[in-house]
């Protein structure tokens, strides 16, 4: 299969942040522990050694057991689970929100990313064991975030009421969401694999986690991918220590609002992604997930009745871990204390978070992972890369915006010249003359003379405007042409892995996409991956 690449900050699609530290500024090396490379990992495993132990090892193996119990997985994802209770096996760890039907395309470019990770390291390092990871998001409760999906221009979407953690929800009202996507699929035997996915995953399971896990676990059987879901009384019993630091001693907000200023002061294109509260903590009970807040003494669930003293909340999290849960600040940490985990693999807006954790994890002497942005790709096909020839349009110009590729392709196809810079260039330089005229009579002549100048270049640009107006009319049914091959391969002028459903593409390649995907995303490239299968 053809492929090319583009870097990422050639595509325009990623942050300066992001984009310089893939360029290793140096300013930004006090945010990150070490880069991902490969021969870094080595120093990583020696850290993250000596603050596993062996006896939440066996906890994590214990839940993973039970949340697997009846699950029909594959041989090596039950190998996986096993091998994370070895003090020589460690964890490639990526995390998702419970999209419906996996959400954006990227879903898939996530977990491919930890899965070629994990075999690059054994490759690197044979004596070590490394097992990728899905942390499905199971406690988060934006519903609105991921109650859809895109296919074919038009969104799939789950209507409800929904409030608490979305993994615990149950999933009523999808049979009616696959009644709709079935007949959007229409029949072959892709479209089958398609219906059969949707309705096992939701239709046969009482909620959305493990509604996930099962289609997770399907589309990756064969890799040996670990499916977690964290909302655990047990895994949360492991963290406890940290969530009594966080009520009392409030070390996240302290921390992490000092990072945010560090981060600020270095440039104003660094945008912060989350902002700390004083308790970054919720309550999670009976379909409830709400702040803590702290209010005149006591901990208050926001929004309820609810309140604790102080020694009321400490006993609180004794006999039930599994009521507080970790917002946006504290998740990062709540997953490193619970596995045996090198790198986490995510997008541009996570990594830029991350960022701001660093020196929380070095205050509360926890190994910051190695962060590593996850591939992204485009996939087109042998007949759109036929049609972009055809109409003598390279890809990477596609990657500009739509207004600016118009006016790139008309100016291009013209056969008058719509750029008036030589002239503009030309009354430039006669106004020097006039410049040096008015210094040489009356200077109260200068300002005149720039009011005249900028009239007339104003004059120049508005005729440029007007004539480009113009050829674009002349050549419509071209520039449509254009626009018709970005807006497929762009999809809402955005990413296409933004926006499709991995359906979409599933529908045409079948299983191929995913093998092809395996065979070509290498985690540790860094650059922006072009794919014509």
């Amino acid at each position: 299969m053809p492929t090319d690449c583009i870097s990422f900050r050639d595509t325009n699609y990623f942050s300066t942040l992001i984009c310089d530290y893939l360029d290793k500024h140096r300013e930004l090396q006090p945010f990150y522990n070490r880069f991902p490379k490969i021969e870094n990992f080595e120093a990583q495993i020696n850290e993250k050694l000596l603050s596993v132990q062996a006896t939440s090892r066996t906890i994590l193996v214990d839940a993973l057991k039970a949340q697997y119990k009846n699950i029909d997985t594959s041989k090596l994802t039950q190998q996986n689970i096993e091998l994370l209770e070895k003090e020589n096996t460690f964890t490639i760890t990526t995390g998702h929100q419970l999209n419906l039907f996996t959400g954006p395309l990227y879903f898939l470019y996530k977990i491919i990313s930890a899965i070629n990770l994990a075999k690059e390291l054994k490759a690197k390092y044979p004596k070590y064991n490394f097992v990728p990871v899905y942390w499905m998001a199971s406690e988060d409760h934006d519903f609105d975030e991921i109650n859809y999906f895109n296919f074919k221009r038009k969104k799939v979407k789950w209507n409800r009421d929904a409030s608490g953690g979305v993994g615990e929800l149950d999933t009523k009202g999808l049979d009616k969401v696959f009644e709709t996507f079935s007949k959007e699929l229409g029949q072959g035997k892709n479209a089958k694999f398609l219906k059969d996915l949707f309705e096992n995953g939701y239709l046969n399971h009482e909620n959305l986690a493990d509604a996930t896990r099962y289609i997770a676990n399907e589309l990756f059987i064969e890799f040996g991918l670990v499916i977690i879901d964290a909302n655990n009384r047990e895994l949360k019993r492991l963290f406890t220590p940290y969530v009594k630091d966080e009520l009392i001693n409030k070390t996240s907000h302290k921390v992490v609002s000092q990072t945010n200023h560090q981060i600020n002061e270095l440039s104003s294109n660094y945008k912060i992604q989350v902002n700390p509260r004083e308790i970054n903590l919720f309550y999670l009970k009976d379909g409830l997930r709400e702040r803590i807040v702290e209010q005149n003494g006591n901990y208050v669930v926001n929004d309820t009745d609810v309140s604790f003293s102080e020694p009321e909340i400490l006993a609180e999290l004794d006999n039930y871990p599994e009521r507080f849960s970790p917002n946006v600040i504290m998740r990062p940490l709540y997953q490193e204390v619970i596995l045996p985990n090198l790198c986490y693999i995510g997008g541009g807006g996570e990594l830029a978070y991350w960022f701001q954790l660093k020196a929380y994890f070095e205050e509360v002497k926890m190994p910051f992972p190695m962060l590593l942005l996850r591939n992204s790709m485009l996939i087109k096909t042998e007949k759109q890369t036929k049609k972009l020839e055809k109409l003598g349009v390279s890809l990477n110009e596609l990657f500009a915006k739509q207004n600016h590729l118009i006016n790139q392709q008309v100016k291009r196809l013209s056969t008058v010249d719509i750029d008036f810079s030589p002239q503009k260039e030309h009354l430039q330089n006669q106004f020097k003359a006039l410049y040096k005229l008015a210094e040489e009579t009356d200077k109260s002549f200068l300002g005149a003379v720039a009011a005249q100048e900028k009239k007339q270049l104003e004059g120049l640009s508005n005729l440029e405007k007007r004539l480009l107006k113009a050829q674009k009319r002349k050549l419509n049914e071209q520039i449509s042409r254009i626009i018709d091959i970005q807006s497929q391969l762009f999809p809402g002028q955005s990413l296409q892995e933004r926006n499709l459903n991995f359906s979409e593409l599933y529908l045409e390649f079948g299983d191929q996409l995913i093998q092809q995907l395996v065979l070509n995303l290498q985690p540790l490239r860094g650059e922006f991956l072009i794919l014509e299968l």
